[in-house]
């Protein structure tokens, strides 16, 4: 098993403060709150599109 996490270094939009947004360094989320009403925002998503990339090069890299 390979835990791959959502680098800064690829992923820009962890570094943002502008609003408050699940995600971090160890992969993507959202806050959904307890209803479930709010849908994941565009930085949310934005990180999660990252760290689907960066697993991908990394499969790639390991399947040879």
């Amino acid at each position: 098993m390979v835990l791959v996490g959502a680098p800064y270094a690829t992923i820009p939009e962890l570094t943002t403060l502008d609003e408050v947004r699940g995600g971090s360094p160890y992969g993507a989320a959202t806050i959904a709150g307890a209803d479930g009403s709010r849908t994941p925002t565009k930085t949310e998503l934005a990180i999660a599109r990252g760290q689907g990339a960066h697993v991908a090069k990394i499969a790639a890299k390991l399947h040879g």
